[in-house]
């Protein structure tokens, strides 16, 4: 009992000494540095981590005539044991004979142990209690030696991760079929693969008080404006929480109009659509743990194209482009369209449909308003449930509810047939343009309730209030609705239709671009001169 008491004691005295506070929750331990004693900080470390069941510390001897002491710390399941036990624990215990000689001065060991005995790749020295915690929580192992007051911090990170596959969300037909993991330093390698050029830049940040996430800019010096990336340097520096632990608890700090159904903040889990857009003048943002990786400014443009547009001939692609945007007029207009021809506006219909639609409405119990809510409501739930449970299931669920559900609300009378057809033909829509889903739900359940109480009237104020707010939106100082308003001739050659890559000679206009140019005039191909 006293000897336990002694023990606490001596502990108190040494967070005391090297933190000058006695409760280690209280500790500031950004710049407390190491101890020169080794069993200190030991001592330390097992009061810091001794709870927990995956830490492993392992203490051995090693140098002339084993005279020297050393421990590793590192946490199981985040380290290569491999790497651990042939590259550091090997050379140190059985070649360590060479290591130190008598005529080797105390300051120069930790140099020659960096430099000739540790075989790993990354080794850096640490001197503070922050360092050794931010790279042993984050898969390095710790060498600590008695007498050295730093440490060595080995890159033997190895935990089990996700390999690349093809992308979930984006899928193409034609186009690489690679997409980002969860782990960060594959999918900075991945960029690094499509842009093989020593002026992308990586720069690394850590944000998160608890989870110390690492993040990640990416972006081309000498393209991208220095306002736009210091912007978004300055939102990231701002950001105090707990936890970040995927890329959209970072968006929603960063984005520029967080009541907006909009999106300002683009993301991708396609290296070669992040790629494409750095190299138009974008930075990229990197989370880890997360594949889906964040690209800033964002336009509305952006939500109708595809990585595949530009993998195609340009004329098909114009055709698909037109569809995506009259796709997304449907997806938001169709069922207010519907309510306000039944309800305010039958004198516009010709006289067969307008008999043909009341004599299928007759007997339905609810107007036209009440009809389309409850029928869009019932789609979102098929939705949903078709997202969220496995895919076999998931699949069969939202093809047989929507069909059994559909058949029978028609057949009890409760809504009538042209109503289950707009509601499909909205459903079918707003899965072209998946960018703008989230946005296209609100707006669409917005629309109808307007044009349900004020007919055409409510539906055109409320397209003009939208236009004017698509207009006055802003994604890191980039007009969000260009280059239709402030219109820009030069930015419409890859909006509703796509010019031929050799005919897009510049970048897109974002803040203020210190390169535009990007293709060389007079690329057009042409066939071979015959021979006179």
């Amino acid at each position: 009992m006293l000897r336990k008491i002694l023990k606490k004691l001596r502990l108190g005295q040494l967070l005391k000494q090297n933190y000058g506070k006695e409760s280690p929750g209280e500790q500031n331990l950004e710049k407390s540095g190491l101890s020169l004693n080794l069993a200190d900080n030991l001592v330390l470390l097992r009061n810091i981590f001794g709870k927990n069941a995956d830490f492993v510390l392992r203490e051995f001897n090693f140098g002339e005539e084993e005279k020297m002491q050393a421990a590793l710390l590192y946490f199981d399941g985040l380290v290569d044991k491999r790497i651990v036990n042939e590259s550091v624990i090997r050379p140190l215990m059985y070649d360590s004979r060479f290591f130190a000689p008598r005529e080797l001065k105390r300051a120069q060991k930790m140099e020659y142990l960096q430099e000739k005995m540790v075989a790993v790749g990354g080794v850096k020295v640490v001197t503070t209690i922050d360092e050794l915690l931010d790279n042993c929580l984050y898969g390095d192992t710790i060498l600590l030696i008695d007498g050295f007051a730093e440490a060595l911090s080995l890159n033997t990170k190895g935990w089990v991760n996700r390999g690349v596959e093809e992308p979930k969300t984006e899928a193409v037909v034609r186009g690489p079929r690679e997409g980002f993991t969860e782990t960060l330093g594959l999918n900075t390698s991945l960029l690094r693969r499509k842009i093989c050029h020593p002026d992308l830049i990586i720069e690394g940040v850590q944000l998160g008080e608890k989870t110390k996430t690492k993040v990640c800019l990416a972006y081309l010096k000498g393209v991208v404006s220095a306002d736009l990336l210091k912007e978004v340097k300055t939102r990231l520096q701002r950001i105090e929480t707990d936890a970040i632990l995927e890329s959209g608890y970072l968006e929603e700090f960063i984005e520029d109009a967080p009541y907006s159904p909009f999106a300002t903040v683009a993301n991708s889990e396609r290296p070669d659509n992040v790629a494409a857009k750095i190299l138009e003048g974008r930075v990229a943002i990197l989370v880890d743990g997360t594949p889906m990786v964040l690209t800033v400014p964002m336009l509305l443009a952006e939500s109708f194209q595809s990585p595949e547009d530009y993998y195609s001939r340009p004329y098909y692609v114009s055709f698909v482009r037109t569809l995506r945007y009259l796709s997304f007029f449907i997806t938001i207009t169709a069922p207010a369209i519907y309510v306000a021809l039944t309800t305010f506006h039958q004198e516009l219909l010709p006289t067969p449909l307008l008999m043909t639609m009341a004599a299928a409405r007759e007997g339905t119990p609810f107007p036209a308003l009440v009809e389309a809510i409850i029928m869009m409501i019932i789609f979102e739930i098929l939705r949903e449930a078709g997202i969220r449970l496995p895919r076999p299931i998931g699949s069969a669920i939202s093809i047989v509810g929507a069909l059994v559900i559909g058949e029978a609300a028609v057949s009890a009378g409760l809504v009538g047939a042209p109503m289950i057809i707009v509601i499909s033909l909205t459903a079918i829509a707003s899965f072209v343009v998946s960018a703008q889903a989230d946005a296209a739900t609100i707006l669409r359940l917005f629309l109808m309730i307007v044009t349900g109480f004020m007919g055409a009237f409510g539906f055109f104020v409320f397209l003009l209030a939208l236009l004017i707010h698509l207009a006055a939106l802003r994604s890191f100082g980039v007009p969000y609705f260009a280059p239709f308003a402030p219109l820009n001739l030069q930015g419409l050659k890859d909006t509703i239709i796509r010019v031929p890559m050799w005919a897009m000679l510049t970048r897109p206009q974002l803040n203020n671009h210190n390169n535009r140019k990007r293709v060389k005039f007079g690329l057009i191909p042409r066939p071979p001169r015959k021979e006179t």
